[in-house]
């Protein structure tokens, strides 16, 4: 997955991690250790994120840990000292979360967001990765989506990831920060959470079949997503802090496998590679949901070099053999 260009530039980078305890940045955490990375720093609170995620390389002082809160701007400057790059993905996630609770989203999304923006720059970082989200689209039909196009957004999360889209721009044209957004689509894979009525669809499903129940879908099960594996995002951070040069106008750029799956078609895979036999029930459409996801990724593949390399299958695959060796833990 890692080329030799590659090896050789984490090898010689430091970097800070915000959210590495949590799903997406444990596994950015743990393939920057494993490619020799000369300093890798954790920024995270906690707070969804769990430590056990990390917590070997903790103990065997392989990454610096900083409890701490994006919120807290001294907390942030802190983490930023002797970092090269800054790979964001602290977040407050959940669309239906953001329904119940947009103030503390908000303040996580945008506030913090920005706190780490101005600690980067205060500490001469080079360059500042960051995730957004395919929610930003909102309800354009426009597929697949294209960078270029976005509709009205459809939920306060939405409205803090295209907020987050802005600012990033501001301080790469004001005070020549270099940012470059990821805007995330559907990610999935080992370290995700399970628990929680706010969990994405694929460990719900995954819970739910390892508990012999039927699944919940909501809606008629024809909306579609363009789910992406974990290792397919891990590639894009590494690929998006290693490029030389970006569009100016628009750093940022799709995430994702780019394909589309129906969520009958999910749970079909997925009763296939589990030999579940029990039907799925269908409940309502949910509020801010977007009816369908498909990623156009052909900016990321010309000016980041960025290719999948795990395709839909496999990765579910490789999630489910990951949370049946974890059930025990990760179900209590």
């Amino acid at each position: 997955m890692i080329n030799n260009e590659e090896k050789t530039f984490i090898s010689s980078t430091t970097f800070l991690v915000t959210g590495g305890a949590g799903f997406i940045g444990s596994n950015i955490v743990r393939t920057l250790v494993d490619h020799g990375a000369k300093k890798v720093c954790v920024l995270d609170n906690l707070e969804t994120g769990k430590l056990f995620s990390i917590q070997d390389l903790v103990e065997e002082g392989k990454i610096d840990f900083i409890n701490g809160d994006i919120r807290d701007l001294e907390t942030c400057n802190r983490a930023c000292i002797g970092i090269d790059i800054v790979l964001h993905q602290a977040a407050l996630g959940s669309v239906q979360r953001s329904i119940i609770d947009p103030i503390t989203t908000n303040a996580v999304n945008v506030d913090g967001f920005i706190n780490m923006l101005n600690a980067a720059k205060k500490n001469a970082v080079k360059k500042f990765i960051y995730a957004s989200s395919s929610s930003v689209y909102g309800d354009d039909m426009t597929m697949p989506k294209k960078e270029t196009i976005v509709g009205n957004l459809l939920s306060p999360y939405a409205v803090t990831k295209r907020t987050g889209e802005e600012y990033a721009k501001v301080f790469r044209r004001l005070y020549k920060l270099e940012t470059i957004g990821l805007r995330y689509f559907n990610v999935f894979g080992p370290n995700q959470d399970i628990n929680g009525s706010y969990a994405a669809v694929i460990p719900l499903f995954i819970q739910a079949m390892l508990a012999k129940k039927p699944v919940t879908i909501f809606g008629d099960g024809k909306n579609t997503r363009d789910f992406t594996f974990v290792d397919n995002v891990v590639l894009a951070n590494i690929k998006a802090a290693i490029s030389i040069k970006t569009d100016d106008n628009l750093p940022i750029y799709n995430m994702a496998f780019g394909g589309t799956t129906s969520l009958n078609d999910l749970h079909a895979i997925l009763s296939n590679i589990m030999r579940n036999e029990i039907a799925p029930i269908y409940a309502p459409v949910r509020e801010g949901d977007i009816r369908d996801s498909f990623a156009d990724i052909s900016r990321a593949k010309k000016e980041l070099g960025f290719q999948p390399v795990v395709n839909l299958e496999d990765g579910l695959k490789r999630t489910v053999e990951w949370f049946s060796k974890n059930s025990s833990s990760i179900l209590s």
